[in-house]
C-alpha cells in the first residue's frame, strides 16, 4: 500500500533456525516450512540416511552382437521430502504486559537500580525458563533505551541503559513492541537510538511506523506491528500488507490502548482490536491500562485488551500487582503457511515477589489460591474455555 513508510532493511529477521529443518526448508525453496499430513519416523527426519537403490538391469538381446551391451545410467531415487511431526505444527508464543526496565529518570529514589544492581538475571528469574523454552516472546518495552539527556517534561519520563537489555536477552526475550507512551520521552533523538540499540542486541522490535520479523527455531516467520493510543487500525493497514508480502504466516498487533486504571476495554479499544482482526491479524495483545482486562474471542480469534503490567521499575508501590503471562500455540495447517487454530494457557502472575511494596521480580501465584482466580476472573477466563 503506498504511503506507508515501510522498509525491507527496517525488517529485522533474528534467525535461530535449527539446521536439520531449516536444510530441508531450504532445499525445497519454500518461503515458509514444508510440512506433509503424514506422519514420519525418526530415521525419516535424518538427512544423513542412506538411500537404497535397485542395481540397473541389462537388457537381453535376441541378436548377437560382437559390441558391449551398454548398460543404462541408473536413475537417481528422489530423497523424500522430511515430514515434521505434529508438535512442529505449533508455534509457541509467550506474551506480557508493560515492563519498564528502570525508575522515573529525574527521581532522587533510585530503588530499581539499587535493588537490582548489576544482576541482568534478576528481573525475570522465575519467568525465564518459561521464555527460553518457547518460540519466541513479545513484551511491550515502556521506556527508551538510550544515552540522551534532552527530554519531555512530562509527569514520568523513563530512560534505560543501553547496557540492561542484556535483562531481556538472558531471560529469553527477542521482541519488543515499542509503540507506546513513552516510547518518546527522549523525543525523537532517544526514539532512534533505543531502535539502535534493540538491533544491536539482536531483539526485534515493531511499532506504528516498521513492522518487525522473526524467524523461529523450526522456520516459520512471525510478523509483529505496534500501535499506541493514537494509532489507528487502517494506519497500519500497509504495515501488515507488507509482512505477509515477506513471508509472515503469523502477524501479531501489540496494542497500547484504552483508559489507564480501568477493569473493562473502551469502546474505542474493541473498535481498533475488531478492525486489526478483520483485516487478517492472527491476534490482539493489548496493554497500558495497568490493569487486566478480559480476553475476547472475535470472529474465531483472540483478544488480550490488556494483561497489565509485568515488570514494573516506575511503580515503588503497587495497588493492583496482579499480572499474566499468556503463552498461546499457533497451531499452523498442513502446509505451515496458515494459522487455523488456537490454544491458550494463561499463567496468573504477580508483579512483585513481596507484599506491601514492589521488589520488581514477577512470580507465579500459586495454582488454584484467591490470587490465582482473581486473576481469571479479570480476564474472564478458565483453563477449559480455549
Amino acid at each position: 500500500m503506498v504511503g506507508y513508510p515501510f522498509r525491507s532493511v527496517r525488517l529485522r529477521i533474528r534467525a535461530a533456525i535449527a539446521a536439520v529443518a531449516v536444510t530441508s526448508i531450504a532445499l525445497s525453496a519454500c518461503s515458509a516450512p514444508v510440512i506433509t499430513s503424514d506422519t514420519a519416523d525418526a530415521s525419516a527426519m535424518t538427512t544423513g540416511n542412506d538411500i537404497e537403490q535397485s542395481a540397473a538391469t541389462t537388457i537381453a538381446l535376441e541378436t548377437v552382437t560382437t559390441e558391449a551391451t551398454p548398460t543404462p545410467e541408473p536413475t537417481a531415487t528422489p530423497s523424500p521430502t522430511p515430514t515434521l511431526a505434529p508438535e512442529d505444527l505449533v508455534v509457541k508464543v509467550s506474551f506480557t504486559g508493560d515492563c519498564t526496565l528502570t525508575q522515573d529518570y529525574r527521581s532522587s529514589n533510585r530503588q530499581f537500580d539499587s535493588l537490582v544492581g548489576d544482576n541482568m538475571e534478576y528481573c525475570f528469574k522465575n519467568c525465564a525458563d518459561l521464555f527460553k523454552s518457547d518460540d519466541m516472546t513479545l513484551v511491550n518495552l515502556e521506556n527508551p533505551v538510550t544515552t540522551k539527556t534532552s527530554h519531555k517534561d512530562n509527569q514520568y519520563i523513563f530512560r534505560m541503559d543501553p547496557k540492561n537489555l542484556e535483562m531481556l536477552t538472558l531471560a529469553g526475550i527477542e521482541c519488543v513492541n515499542i509503540a507506546n507512551n513513552h516510547t518518546k520521552d527522549f523525543l525523537q533523538d532517544g526514539l532512534e537510538e533505543t531502535r539502535e540499540n534493540l538491533e544491536s542486541k539482536g531483539i526485534v522490535w515493531s511499532d506504528n511506523t516498521y513492522g518487525g520479523l522473526y524467524t523461529t527455531a523450526k522456520g516459520f516467520v512471525i510478523g509483529m506491528v505496534g500501535l499506541d493510543n493514537d494509532t489507528s487500525a487502517s494506519q497500519v493497514y500497509g504495515i501488515i500488507d507488507e509482512l505477509r508480502e515477506k513471508g509472515a504466516v503469523i502477524v501479531i498487533a501489540s496494542c497500547h490502548f484504552g483508559k489507564e486504571g480501568v477493569y473493562d476495554p473502551t469502546d474505542r479499544q474493541k473498535k481498533v482490536a475488531h478492525e486489526l482482526i478483520d483485516y487478517g491479524v492472527d491476534i490482539v495483545v493489548g496493554h497500558h491500562p495497568h490493569r487486566l482486562q478480559p480476553i475476547e474471542k472475535y470472529n474465531g480469534h483472540y483478544i488480550f485488551y490488556s494483561l497489565s503490567n509485568f515488570c514494573f521499575g516506575g511503580n515503588y508501590s503497587l495497588s493492583d500487582p496482579d499480572s499474566v503471562i499468556i503463552q498461546c500455540d499457533f497451531i499452523m495447517d498442513a502446509s505451515g503457511t496458515k494459522c487455523v487454530d488456537y490454544r491458550l494457557n494463561v499463567i496468573p502472575y504477580s508483579q512483585t515477589s513481596t507484599r506491601p511494596g514492589n521488589d520488581f521480580c514477577p512470580k507465579p501465584y500459586e495454582w488454584e489460591s484467591e490470587e490465582y482466580f482473581r486473576v481469571m476472573s479479570r480476564l474472564n477466563w478458565a483453563q477449559g474455555d480455549e
